[in-house]
């Protein structure tokens, strides 16, 4: 659509009706908030991974940050860098990247369907998911990101399993399992209210 074939704003809403359109904008400084929150995650991925690198090769004061990190109370500490302290610290790693994941999903997601539509159609780093989002297909990105933070703190927590008690683990393992419930409930609802408003518009 070119610049002369946008649709004009319509002229007949009233005052109230703008003051309360216009009070999506309050939700700007949150989102800002969460890039904020991004940062900190950034940095916190640098600090973990340069901590692993030098422990890697031969730091000790690195070595134990690393331990103190991944040691679970209870658990025998190791004196050097094992496969599993290297598994624990990358499934960490990896952990903060689902999280930054999620975050950039809530910012742009959630600007473009509650704010303000950010004209990114044409442009090369535009989401694939961001040309079709709405508040259904977000809640179900959410939910799909949600399932895999849980599976990595459930994967973590079996590596050190001795560690925990048996109620622990079925208490992680039933939330999990509630999670992902949770997801199929929300992907089955939209799949009922989509093929609902297909079949009346189809009439």
């Amino acid at each position: 659509m070119s610049e002369n074939q946008r649709p004009e704003i319509p002229r007949h809403m009233t005052p109230l009706n703008r003051v309360v359109f216009a009070s999506r904008w309050l939700q700007v400084p949150l989102y800002l908030g969460l890039i904020l929150a991004q940062c900190v995650y950034v940095f916190h991925f640098w600090v973990e991974l340069k901590d692993l690198i030098g422990a890697a090769m031969g730091n000790q004061a690195a070595l134990s940050h690393i331990l103190d990190a991944v040691t679970v109370p209870g658990a025998d500490r190791p004196d050097k860098l094992n496969e599993t302290t290297i598994m624990l610290v990358v499934l960490g790693l990896i952990d903060v990247v689902m999280i930054s994941n999620l975050l950039v999903m809530v910012i742009v997601g959630g600007y473009e369907t509650f704010v303000s539509r950010m004209n990114l159609e044409g442009h090369p780093d535009q989401p694939e998911w961001l040309s079709h989002v709405n508040a259904s297909v977000l809640k179900s990105k959410l939910a799909m990101a949600i399932i895999g933070i849980s599976s990595i703190h459930l994967l973590k927590t079996f590596i050190s399993a001795e560690a925990y008690e048996v109620k622990v683990l079925v208490a992680q393992t039933v939330i999990h399992t509630v999670f992902l419930l949770s997801a199929l409930a929300i992907a089955y609802t939209d799949r009922i209210m989509t093929g609902t408003q297909y079949q009346s518009k189809s009439h």
